[in-house]
This record gives C-alpha cells, sequence and structure tokens, in this order.
C-alpha cells in the first residue's frame, strides 16, 4: 500500500506519502484555493520523481482540509491521477474514531480531530496539544482520547501581518528569536513582540488550562510555527511534527471497509 495524506490549512498544504511501514516522503506547498487538480498533478509528480516514486504508485488517498473551496480539486487529483476515491475528513461515512466533547460537536474542526487522534495514538493521559498555523489552537484532550474543547488565538504570521499592515511605519519581518528582549530599533521590537509575546501566550494559557483541568498534562507542540519555539519554553514538553499524518494514517486503518 502506498498512501497520499493530504492536510491542507488555511496556510499550508502538506502531502505526505506512506509506504505500509514509514512516511518515505513529506512537501509542503501554500494554500490555494484556486489550484487545480492538474497543478497539483504536475508540482506533485516532479516531486515523486525525486523520489524515484511515480503518481500511479500511489493506490490510496486521504484528506482533511479547512478549505472547502479546495476538497473539489483534491478530490480530482485523487480520481484523476491516482484512480482512487479519495477518503475525505468529514464525509458522513468516514469515521474519525474521536469523540467531540463540546457544546455543539459538529462545530469542531477536521483537523483538530485528526490532532486528537494522532495525540492519543502515542500519548498517554490527559494532553494539550499547541497547533500553530493562520491560528494557534490550544486542544484539550482527555485521557480516554475525547476532544473536550480548547482555545483558539491568532496565528503567529497573522498577527505579523496585521502588524505591517495596519501600521504604515512598521516594516514585514521574518520570525526569529531575537538576542534580548528589549529591541534596540523597530524591527528587533517587532521581532521581541512576536516571539517572547507567544512564549507568553502559550505559558500563560497552558498555565490556565491545567488550572481549571486540575490534573496532570502533557503538552504537545505541532505545525511549522510552533518548532520555532522548541527550546525557548519549558511549557511544551513534547514537539511532534507528525502528529497529524499520524492521525490521518488512523483513521485511513480504520476505515478499511470503505476501500474494500
Amino acid at each position: 500500500m502506498m498512501l497520499l495524506a493530504i492536510e491542507q490549512g488555511n496556510t499550508n498544504t502538506l502531502f505526505a506519502v506512506h509506504d505500509g511501514a514509514d512516511w518515505i516522503a513529506q512537501w509542503r506547498t501554500a494554500t490555494e484555493s484556486t489550484r487545480t487538480a492538474d497543478e497539483y498533478a504536475v508540482w506533485l509528480s516532479q516531486l515523486l520523481t525525486m523520489r524515484g516514486l511515480e503518481l500511479k504508485a500511489l493506490d490510496g488517498c486521504i484528506i482533511s482540509s479547512v478549505v472547502p473551496q479546495s476538497i473539489f480539486n483534491l478530490r480530482n487529483l485523487s480520481r484523476r491521477y491516482l484512480s482512487v476515491e479519495p477518503l475525505v475528513i468529514g464525509d458522513p461515512e468516514v469515521r474519525l474514531g474521536a469523540t467531540a466533547r463540546i457544546l455543539k460537536p459538529s462545530e469542531a474542526g477536521a483537523d483538530r480531530l485528526v490532532n486528537a487522534l494522532g495525540a492519543h495514538l502515542m500519548y498517554p493521559g490527559d494532553l494539550i496539544v499547541i497547533d500553530s498555523g493562520t491560528a494557534t489552537t490550544f486542544d484539550v484532550i482527555a485521557a480516554d482520547g475525547a476532544f473536550e474543547g480548547g482555545i483558539i488565538a491568532p496565528g503567529v504570521n497573522l498577527s505579523l501581518q496585521a502588524l505591517h499592515e495596519a501600521a504604515a511605519m512598521l516594516p514585514r519581518i521574518a520570525i526569529q528569536k531575537p538576542d534580548k528582549v528589549i529591541g534596540k530599533d523597530t524591527v528587533s521590537n517587532m521581532q521581541s513582540g512576536v516571539f517572547w509575546g507567544y512564549i507568553a501566550l502559550i505559558e500563560g494559557l497552558v498555565a490556565r488550562i491545567k488550572a481549571e483541568w486540575g490534573k496532570p498534562m502533557t503538552v504537545i507542540g505541532t505545525g511549522g510555527v510552533v518548532s520555532l519555539f522548541e527550546g525557548a519554553t519549558d511549557s511544551i514538553d513534547r514537539f511532534d511534527p507528525d502528529l497529524t499524518i499520524r492521525g490521518l494514517l488512523e483513521i485511513w486503518r480504520r476505515n478499511s471497509h470503505l476501500k474494500a
């Protein structure tokens, strides 16, 4: 089995290939809701060739997307170029095996439920999963794997974009750890505000969640942005970049009846 897992956020889309034993390739591209199946196929085919693979070798596909207008093109990519019907998170026949114990379970984002499953498979006990993309989400996952709710805050890049667009004198900057907290020029002021500001956000919200939960919790960081904070805070216990695709792989396995 060669599985193509597609995990699409508002900012980036991850394509990953699993050969039945291991993840053998992963690529990220900017999310563009208007990109067609043909455009995806050309891009993906070139990357597969660089790894000695080809599109026709892929015989399975699972898709998780928070961008509804892109799902049509991703389905067509699988149907037209892989010749397989994809499993799409959110379709009523696809069983996630993840319970959402919130007021309106239908409001639980597909990406957050996939993360809950991926975290529960690897880590015992009660968990907090921090995923930073367009938004920074804090997901509370009970020891039995249920999604208990959480927090949604603006993402790092979104905050930088807002600063640049709303204040004429503030430049567009890259996210990086500044040498000191107190900045001496505009760029270092902004870098400190974003970097240490988000560290403070993480530390403060993790402390409040733990206090409200009242039991020990393990904190898992995932997503490309949150990895920038590794080593800068003790509030995150583990950094796990494969958390989401681990959840997708498990959902693929649990829905084997749909692939028969």
